[in-house]
């Protein structure tokens, strides 16, 4: 299957994220959880496949992030692995995993590297976690920023409304992007975010900066696979576009299949051996 708009087919590395950057090539990225469609949307042209600590909602069904563990991230990450051929392969550090000490923090994302085989790990906050961000980097391991709705600190933020709105908050978001970018992250992540400050911080890093819910002057965009391709049609956030709606394809298809079960139409004389 030949990509779509991708004519560099080699791997995609977090140094070509930041040359794609330079020569004002957008940056496109969708999660994914398992083998297949990890294999699916790397074959279809995606730049980052990012395993994402979502997992825990779409593939768990928990109403957090929280809850997910290392050992499951783990699991979910090295089957990405397996199907990716092109893509930068993203990891989510869950949460817990990084937030205690700087040892544990590295510790752990040395084990997401030598058990799944991914290219980089991510991390969520800014000037809390960054000597922890800049030891798992002397480490050798590649880091990627997540500012403004991180949904790790959903209890403390108490909603998943849009962040930075405030002054003293968009202030502090633009000094952890420079401070991720001088400790050597190879991209950020902005989730829901006024437009303008995102694209005001992209403009002052020279890393790419990656939005979902934070306006197109970002340098690429970022949605849950499940989302955009209508897996769940419960779920409409204002930034969500979706390419599709398997919920429906899959109702039709499983219930067609029921019907020839049960009318004794499958499996018909050329489906038997």
């Amino acid at each position: 299957m030949s990509g779509y708009l991708v004519e560099d087919t080699r791997k995609v590395t977090t140094h070509r994220l930041c040359e794609m950057k330079q020569q004002g090539k957008k940056i496109a990225m969708l999660t994914s959880y398992d083998f297949t469609m990890a294999r699916l949307v790397d074959g279809a042209g995606i730049d980052i496949v990012l395993v994402g600590d979502s997992a825990s909602n779409v593939m768990e069904g928990n109403t957090t992030t929280l809850p997910i563990t290392l050992d499951e991230m783990i699991v979910y990450a090295r089957s990405v692995v397996r199907g990716v051929k092109r893509a930068l392969v993203v990891c989510d550090m869950p949460f817990g995993t990084y937030q205690i000490n700087t040892t544990e923090g590295v510790r752990n994302a040395v084990r997401i590297m030598q058990e799944t085989g991914c290219d980089c790990v991510k991390l969520e906050g800014g000037e809390e976690i960054i000597e922890t961000v800049r030891s798992i980097l002397a480490a050798g391991i590649p880091v990627m920023g997540h500012l403004g709705l991180t949904p790790q600190s959903i209890n403390k933020f108490g909603t998943f409304s849009v962040r930075a709105k405030e002054e003293a908050e968009a202030r502090k978001l633009i000094r952890d992007a420079h401070l991720l970018e001088e400790a050597g992250c190879c991209a950020i992540v902005l989730e829901k975010i006024p437009a303008k400050l995102a694209a005001q911080v992209t403009a002052e890093l020279k890393i790419p900066l990656i939005g979902i819910g934070a306006g197109k002057d970002v340098d690429g965009q970022v949605l849950v696979v499940n989302d955009m391709l209508g897996m769940d049609l419960s779920f409409s956030p204002k930034f969500l576009r979706r390419y599709a709606r398997l919920a429906d394809v899959i109702h039709d298809a499983v219930g067609q299949y029921v019907t020839d079960v049960k009318n004794q139409d499958f499996p018909n004389d050329q489906e038997a051996y």
